[in-house]
């Protein structure tokens, strides 16, 4: 009887499918991604995920079990104020699955600080789902200001949370999480941090910052893979969520009940995502926990934007507003710059950098986040005045 795979080979359609699947197996090198996410993974990170387990397997269940009582590990919380709820689906399913069910449906509002395309998407994510809500939106390169928000707070009672973002990727710039927290908690208000790009590698003082909920992905700064959300409540907060949920899928309340009772997920889970974030989290902890990724993050920013302001590239951040993160650059002033050649001529050296997004002016960004090291930094400098001399771009202009 002929295998599945030599019928496959003896099929001259189908013949190059036999080769995909064969070259497939290949080891490559990947590219360097300076870009927010996904990113770069380690090989042992990849490697964890070589491995099958059912959704109800005790080795499973004890993932799971590490993986939530990890989290709230690296974040310094206590397990019995606090909880962890993975949320299958990006980091934005998160969000969206905090919002819809910690903002009641009933005598609920919603407040959305905004100073990028992220802090915008939670007021995407409230028309969609009829929360009620108001938005207070800054230009991309603006931190919030307490003094609105004290008069959205004061003028509109029926607000009773409030959220932002953390690290806007949008631009590179950080918010005063704990300035915004403190001053939402002095009016009684529920606090929300979408903090996608900054948990794990920039610290966050639960109790300073007042944060009831706080989200982010698993393959970000924790440099695991795609596959799910990361929702971080307080027990006491969530608790008065039960029934708030606009959907099945999405509700954090009851995903946390089930975890919480029986240790597994009410629908399918991202195996292999978590046992890749279970590594992750390891791998985090050898690296010297949060200030270890901070430091070498910071190191990647800083070589990576002291070699772009020397070769004249302008940022479009001022310096006390930037994050280590992601860094975004004004495109020169020359006839011969061209983005797209730009982007591709870095592909073609293995350099993935990422397109602007702010809405004010021209921009590229390049992030400093996941698998990369000081040597990439420079390896992307060099690549990038080569790619200028190329171009005949002078990037001072």
């Amino acid at each position: 009887m002929q295998s599945a795979f030599s019928i496959l080979k003896g099929t001259p359609s189908l013949q190059r499918c036999a080769r995909s699947f064969t070259t497939s197996r290949a080891v490559r090198a990947d590219k360097l991604l300076f870009t927010p996410g996904p990113l770069l993974t380690s090989p042992s990170v990849k490697a964890a995920m070589q491995r099958d387990l059912g959704s109800r397997d005790i080795a499973f269940l004890n993932v799971i079990k590490e993986v939530r009582s990890g989290t709230l590990k690296l974040a310094n919380l206590n397990e019995k104020e606090y909880t962890m709820v993975p949320v299958q689906g990006s980091g934005t399913f998160g969000v969206e699955a905090t919002l819809s069910t910690a903002v009641p449906q009933k005598n609920g509002g919603l407040l959305v600080v905004a100073n990028g395309a992220y802090g915008q998407r939670m007021e995407k994510i409230s028309k969609a789902q009829g929360i009620h809500h108001h938005t207070l939106l800054y230009g991309d390169d603006t931190p919030p200001s307490l003094q609105d928000i004290t008069k959205m707070l004061e003028k509109n009672p029926e607000i009773t949370h409030v959220a932002t973002v953390h690290s806007e990727t949008t631009s590179g710039i950080i918010n005063d999480i704990v300035a915004i927290g403190q001053l939402v908690k002095k009016y009684n208000k529920t606090f929300i941090v979408d903090a996608m790009s900054s948990f794990g590698a920039i610290p966050i003082d639960f109790e300073k910052a007042k944060i009831d909920y706080l989200v982010t992905s698993a393959n970000k700064c924790i440099q695991g893979v795609p596959g799910f959300a990361v929702v971080i409540a307080r027990r006491s907060e969530l608790d008065k969520s039960k029934g708030n949920a606009r959907t099945l899928s999405l509700d954090v309340w009851d995903q946390n009940r089930g975890l919480d009772s029986d240790g597994q997920f009410r629908f399918t889970p991202p195996t292999h995502a978590l046992l890749a974030y279970r590594q992750a989290l390891k791998e985090l902890e050898e690296e010297g926990g949060v200030a270890g990724r901070f430091k070498r993050y910071s190191t990647n920013h800083k070589i990576v934007d002291t070699g772009m302001t020397e070769m004249g590239f302008k940022s479009y951040l001022k310096p006390e507003l930037r994050g280590p993160i992601i860094s975004t650059y004004k495109y020169p002033n020359d006839p011969n710059w061209s983005f797209s050649r730009f982007y591709e001529e870095l592909n073609k050296l293995d350099m993935v950098i990422y397109p602007g997004k702010v809405t004010n002016a021209d921009s590229f960004r390049i992030g400093h986040i996941g698998h990369l090291f000081p040597k990439d930094c420079e390896k992307l400098l060099k690549d990038v005045t080569s790619v200028c001399k190329i171009m005949k771009v002078d990037p001072t202009k």
